[in-house]
């Protein structure tokens, strides 16, 4: 088989936030079945940096602020990520070459918003990009490496069911003036699923039938909405409360965590407030991890 030409390519990973999520039943091989509304941010995530590679096998360098975070070694995604596209393309007579992957890591670790799995969903982007009619499977059978990984794949604001695997777009979301805040305190996902108190819990409130279009109806449609995860992940980190309510106290219209946490978001009425927000929590927090557009 010839292998497939990857040219020096480099491509954001975007943060996955979930404005809400309802932990809505469990399978029995464990899944944990979900309602989710996620949207991703436009320009705050981790970067990923694809090459062929000289070496008989995949090699992975990393960097950035939480670079002493990411897992190392054969388990990390984004070396399970080329292996599973790897075998996948094999199966359509396309070999791809070893990599050269370099991750620069700007998300904080285990924080509920996508890392892992939006830098393995980069990866396969642009190995998809290259083989046009295998990126149908590749997004489909993409969950094998995690329930995320096919709406960070997608990476567009969108309602996700089941375990991840159902995404279907929104028609209409406003422009989202939102700022991430993190205490820098990593949640493991499978702790706090583990502690989840019930798995049955309401579904989401349907969805207005033309979208949301302003942050005022986006906020009070979120008001009827909860994160199942939150409060199990607030009794392992209890922070994440003074993190909501320090975003509230900045003006903003809504906040809640993220995924399974310790992320917490905040939506604003504009840029402009949210900014001031940022300034203000950045210098008086300075142990915090503060994302959003300067």
């Amino acid at each position: 088989m010839p292998p497939l030409a990857i040219p020096p390519t480099r491509l954001l990973a975007p943060a996955k936030i979930n404005l809400a999520l309802h932990v809505v039943g469990r399978r029995a091989d464990g899944y944990h079945c979900l309602e989710s509304l996620v949207v991703f941010a436009a320009d705050t995530g981790d970067s990923i940096t694809v090459a062929p590679s000289p070496e008989a096998e995949d090699r992975l360098e990393v960097g950035g602020p939480f670079a002493v975070d990411v897992p190392a070694g054969a388990d990390n995604i984004l070396l399970r990520a080329a292996s599973f596209a790897r075998t996948l393309l094999a199966e359509r007579g396309v070999a791809l070459p070893s990599l050269a992957i370099h991750l620069d890591k700007q998300l904080p670790v285990a924080a509920g918003i996508g890392g892992g799995s939006a830098d393995a969903a980069a990866l396969l982007q642009i190995i998809a990009d290259r083989v046009p009619d295998a990126a149908e499977r590749i997004t489909r059978e993409s969950i094998a490496l995690g329930a995320d990984v096919p709406m960070c794949l997608d990476g567009r604001a969108a309602l996700v069911t089941g375990i991840g695997e159902t995404v279907s777009p929104l028609a209409v979301l406003p422009h989202l003036p939102l700022l991430m805040v993190n205490p820098r305190a990593p949640v493991s996902t499978a702790a706090v699923f583990a502690r989840l108190p019930r798995c049955d819990n309401p579904a989401l409130p349907p969805l207005p039938p033309g979208g949301f279009p302003d942050i005022a109806a986006l906020a009070t449609w979120l008001s009827q909405t909860r994160n199942d995860l939150e409060p199990t992940a607030v009794d392992m980190v209890p922070t994440i409360n003074a993190v909501r309510e320090r975003l509230i106290a900045e003006g903003a219209h809504f906040a809640r965590m993220s995924g399974s946490g310790a992320t917490v978001f905040g939506l604003f009425e504009d840029a402009g407030h949210m900014r001031r927000a940022r300034s203000r929590i950045e210098s008086t927090c300075p142990g915090w991890w503060v994302s959003g557009p300067n």
